[in-house]
């Protein structure tokens, strides 16, 4: 039984070190026991003079070609599954130039959106024939140039990539000899096609949902300001409060890579917070550890909200009300728009935006 792409996403989540190993093969760079191996490998030719057919035709059928007939391809087929034939990768990719590899770079494997977000990476390329390799930046602006370098430098057939929180400068990313695919953290200085949710949309709608709870000292945390969600997740904030009448108070606006420290100071300030809104995952278990620790009640004393893509949200007590993003699609569609670009039926730079869903849970019941 083949297991569910969520999972074939872990195994395929491989060691850099291992990763090094494939792109060198890729590049021809195997080693003497990989050649001995291929010696030994059952060819093309073998099939066709069992079957006393000509390699070119085995060759057409094996492919699937339409000019060979269905019960020859069949035929085939059937033989070469029996005689265990695997076509050699290396051949494959200097016949058609194309390593049938794809790079991906993410922040943070661990991370619960980009382990979904990989899951639907790899499920779409899986189901075409190409083959992921996977990086992290681990939010390190010189180890994403670095990996970035290195795939490219492989013959990947393109790159997918969500940025590192410290990463303000681009050059790295442009001219690149293969096509590159954005998600989540994108920059809008780079041309391509991307794959994002309506983060304004999402964060009006939560912010929207804790005014409907009767708070109005929301504050709002975030970690890195430039970032592209941030800023949109920010202006979604500032847009519900104006829609609903509410001055914006800059004092409850924290973004600080010291966030800990920095809610800390929010609830030491003059406005004391009736809500806090989080614009990144781990603010949410940063912001519990400080309430806990100041003794407030959820959503008594203060109500929790915000994006969110951990499943066991639910499962905390308070269960959490999270934006939540469509994880495992933003991973297909990126994929997708990859692969259009690297097999040539793309229609040119594309946004896709995808739509947030708010899940409410009991922290920000306050009626």
């Amino acid at each position: 039984m083949p297991l569910p792409a969520r999972e074939r996403a872990f195994i395929t989540t491989i060691p850099e070190s291992f990763a090094l190993n494939i792109l060198h093969l890729i590049a021809g760079k195997f080693n003497k026991s990989s050649v001995e191996h291929r010696k030994n490998a059952v060819t093309i030719k073998d099939i066709a003079q069992q079957l006393k057919m000509a390699p070119s035709t085995v060759s057409r059928a094996l492919r699937g070609s339409r000019d060979i007939n269905p019960a020859t391809r069949l035929l085939v087929q059937q033989v070469a599954e029996e005689l265990r034939y695997t076509p050699n990768p290396i051949a494959l990719s200097l016949k058609e130039k194309r390593s049938k590899i794809i790079g991906v770079i993410v922040p943070e494997i661990a991370n619960n959106f980009c382990a979904a977000t990989i899951g639907g990476i790899e499920d779409y390329a899986y189901r075409k024939g190409y083959h992921v390799v996977i990086f992290q930046s681990h939010e390190e602006y010189e180890r994403e140039v670095q990996n970035v370098r290195l795939l490219t430098l492989r013959r990947i057939d393109g790159l997918i990539i969500s940025l590192a929180n410290n990463t303000r400068q681009f050059g790295h990313l442009e001219g690149l000899p293969a096509p590159v695919v954005m998600f989540d953290r994108v920059h809008d200085g780079i041309a391509g096609p991307r794959v994002v949710v309506d983060d304004c949309a999402g964060a009006f709608n939560g912010v929207t949902h804790l005014l409907s709870q009767g708070c109005r000292n929301i504050a709002i945390l975030s970690m890195a300001p430039w970032l592209s969600t941030s800023q949109k997740r920010l202006q979604g904030y500032r847009d519900a409060l104006a829609a609903h009448g509410i001055p914006v108070n800059e004092d409850l606006i924290v973004q600080s890579c010291e966030t800990e420290q920095a809610i800390q100071q929010l609830f030491d300030g003059t406005v004391r917070p009736d809500a806090l809104f989080f614009s990144m995952e781990r603010l949410a278990l940063m912001s519990l550890r400080v309430l806990k620790r100041l003794g407030l009640r959820i959503p008594e004393d203060v109500a929790v909200a915000g994006f969110s893509d951990n499943p066991a949200s639910d499962l905390f007590s308070p269960a959490l009300t999270t934006i939540r993003q469509p994880t495992f699609e933003i991973g297909q569609r990126a994929a997708e728009l990859l692969i259009d670009q690297i097999e040539g039926t793309a229609v040119g730079a594309e946004t896709v935006q995808l739509s947030t869903i708010l899940d409410i849970r009991s922290s920000s019941l306050k009626k």
